[in-house]
């Protein structure tokens, strides 16, 4: 089955690459950008419609993008850099780390720019966090971790926090690393538990279940692609979901979303990418961090806390961004 899928991501990829081929890059029009998308969920498809209203804000009329998403496959990643390189886009865009890395490693004379990424230098993409690097340039964001799960622990009685994360998304390692180390600093028993794909995020979750106060959810793409099976699980058992991921949480039983907006990450990439196309030299521009508390939003579901038996304070409930009550979503 999995030789099966594989051709099959294979396919799609170079089925993609004939249509771009047939007008023939010598016959192209216009700025041609790549942007090439780790996963469809929420957060992602949020950056990637930033990137474009921004760039569509600042007047451009002559863009044309080549959207393509690698459904969670560092395979079809590498796949899709390959083929944005064969087709000399004139600057490529990956929107969260295994796709930013892929580029990074194929882009020959095209600038990168890479976004949605929590650690730009452990993820191989520059060497220090206040440097450029050589034709990349991207947005990177500092989750408070420790902030996050503190917060819950003012709301709920937490001994042993979950946390199901992907081994093999450097993103999402780094992020369990700082997990467990908020989670030892605060006191609290920190039980973990691997995916390799999203398919497995439901099972990962049961297994750990019954072990734990609360499950946290960074911004982990594969656990994210997968939150509504790790939600349905943690539901079921009344254990709270604390996410950093506010895009996803709308359609989740997810009880708080405390994390960056995402589509205004998006905004920001897409100056950048303005600045690059301005003639600005990637290389010259250290990561933009976005650590703002302004940057962020928080999401309370009134009705998930109901069900757990959790009363937010009422001075909570008014300045939250979003809240979710009686099935209904109420923006402020």
């Amino acid at each position: 089955m999995r030789l099966k899928l594989a051709s099959v991501i294979c396919l799609a990829v170079l089925f993609g690459s004939a249509q771009v081929f047939a007008g023939g890059t010598s016959e192209r029009e216009g700025t041609l950008i790549g942007i090439s998308k780790f996963v469809s969920h929420p957060a992602l498809n949020a950056v990637e419609q930033g990137i474009k209203d921004e760039l569509d804000a600042r007047g451009y009329t002559d863009l044309q993008f080549d959207l393509q998403d690698s459904a969670a496959d560092v395979t079809a990643a590498r796949q899709i850099a390959s083929k944005f390189q064969a087709d000399r886009v004139d600057l490529a865009v990956g929107i969260a780390t295994p796709n930013a890395q892929a580029l990074k490693s194929a882009m020959r004379g095209i600038p990168v720019v890479y976004t949605a990424i929590t650690d730009p230098v452990s993820a191989g993409l520059v060497d220090a966090i206040d440097q450029g690097a050589p034709g990349i340039a991207g947005v990177t964001h500092r989750t408070p971790v420790k902030d996050q799960i503190e917060f819950l622990m003012e709301l709920y009685d937490i001994r042993r926090l979950g946390h199901v994360y992907s081994s093999g998304e450097a993103n999402a390692v780094y992020l369990a690393e700082q997990t467990e180390a908020a989670a030892n600093e605060l006191g609290i028993e920190f039980v973990s538990q691997t995916v390799t794909n999203p398919a497995e995020v439901r099972q990962a979750t049961q297994s750990i279940i019954q072990r734990v106060d609360a499950i946290y959810v960074s911004t982990d793409n594969q656990v994210v692609s997968a939150l509504s099976a790790l939600s349905e699980v943690a539901m079921e058992a009344g254990v709270p979901v604390l996410s950093a991921d506010p895009e996803s949480a709308e359609t989740n039983d997810v009880l708080i979303a405390w994390g960056f907006d995402w589509y205004g990450i998006g905004r920001t990439t897409g100056e950048l990418i303005h600045r690059i196309l301005e003639g600005e030299n990637p290389g010259d521009i250290p990561p933009i961090l976005v650590e703002d508390a302004a940057a962020m939003e928080m999401i309370l579901n009134l009705d998930v806390a109901e069900r757990i038996g959790i009363t937010f304070p009422e001075s909570l409930v008014e300045n939250a961004e979003r809240i979710i009550q009686d099935g209904e979503i109420i923006r402020r």
